[in-house]
């Protein structure tokens, strides 16, 4: 029996992906998006899909009850994808907090009310790894955020705390059958243009729009990968109740600035290490670079065995997941 997944946030870099690539498998997908008018864009990204007909949308708002209770009609599981995703920080964090939480409890609670109980959520590792660990330590499932910790941004508040009020809701309603995915940086090839903010950070690279690059890290993740898991869970009984690390490797941005020199030597990619003090200076006219300044220098580790444990397979390494960005901007300024 054909199954229809609500996905939510429709719209964005990685929900695209998982549209196209639950199509692919046989899945009805009602989308949502805070914009009707948005809806071409998508059937534009999906368009060599050849089971397009079997994606239709729903108009909702992350901040609104407006349609949800309707929305899950006829709905067997829910992917929810849709939160705010900023390049920089707002002035007031509530900004992002407000509706990423209120958005994950409005699609829980509307779930609920339907019968509907699996639930798919995607998180971010931005809610593992702001935390003081031991030196050598893993970041992994069990690791939560302290949303008080230096280095949690409001993007990382918004998500965290979103996750953390996923995870409560599901323990006073347990026959909710709730997954959490977190992303690393995302990156790879999109479907489209829009993009976002995602592949902002490989394009202003290639773009050498910067003289220097600040000694910073992340986890990486190929768009692919991403999608993989969101629709394995909805038949991976072994990931209900799971947070699932969704990174190979965490590397820092001198590394990913030497990996995209390589392959693009006529490209003027800066790979110089910005100098601490020289940040600290600017930081006091820049707020985004003041925002970084915690982050400066720390390297961690993280742990995604139990990921290849319940999904039976490994990661696309960094390297290629970057070169595919990488190619895909490429052509986008052709």
């Amino acid at each position: 029996m054909t199954q229809t997944v609500l996905l939510t946030g429709v719209t964005g870099f990685i929900a695209k992906r998982i549209a196209h690539d639950l199509l692919d498998a046989g899945y009805v997908v009602r989308g949502s998006l805070r914009n009707a008018n948005r809806a071409d864009e998508v059937r534009a990204a999906l368009a060599g899909n050849p089971n397009l007909d079997k994606l239709s949308f729903v108009e909702l708002d992350l901040t609104n009850d407006a349609g949800w209770a309707e929305a899950m009609q006829g709905v067997d599981a829910v992917i929810h994808t849709a939160s705010p995703f900023p390049m920089s920080s707002p002035k007031e964090e509530n900004e992002l907090i407000e509706p990423a939480v209120e958005g994950t409890l409005r699609a829980l609670r509307a779930a609920q009310a339907a019968g509907v109980t699996r639930v798919v959520l995607t998180s971010s590792m931005a809610s593992i790894m702001s935390v003081d660990r031991p030196t050598g330590h893993k970041f992994g499932p069990d690791d939560w955020t302290d949303v008080n910790h230096p280095t949690a941004s409001a993007y990382v508040k918004s998500k965290t705390l979103a996750e953390q009020a996923a995870w409560d809701f599901v323990e006073k309603h347990p026959e909710m059958q709730l997954t959490a995915i977190n992303p690393g940086l995302v990156v790879g090839a999109p479907l489209d243009r829009n993009f976002g903010t995602s592949l902002e950070l490989i394009e202003r690279m290639m773009a050498g729009k910067d003289p220097m690059v600040p000694n910073i890290g992340m986890p990486i993740v190929d768009i692919k990968d991403v999608s993989e898991f969101h629709i394995k869970a909805l038949t991976t009984p072994a990931s209900i109740g799971q947070r699932i690390v969704a990174a190979d490797e965490f590397w820092m941005l001198p590394r990913i600035a030497e990996t995209l020199k390589t392959a693009y030597p006529e490209r003027k990619i800066a790979t110089r290490i910005a100098p601490r003090l020289m940040l600290k200076i600017f930081s006091l006219f820049d707020p985004a670079i003041k925002g970084i300044l915690p982050l400066l220098g720390r390297e961690i580790d993280i742990d995604n065995s139990a990921t290849n444990v319940i999904f039976d397979r490994g990661f696309i390494v960094n390297k290629d997941a970057i070169l595919a960005s990488a190619a895909f901007l490429e052509r986008k300024a052709a």
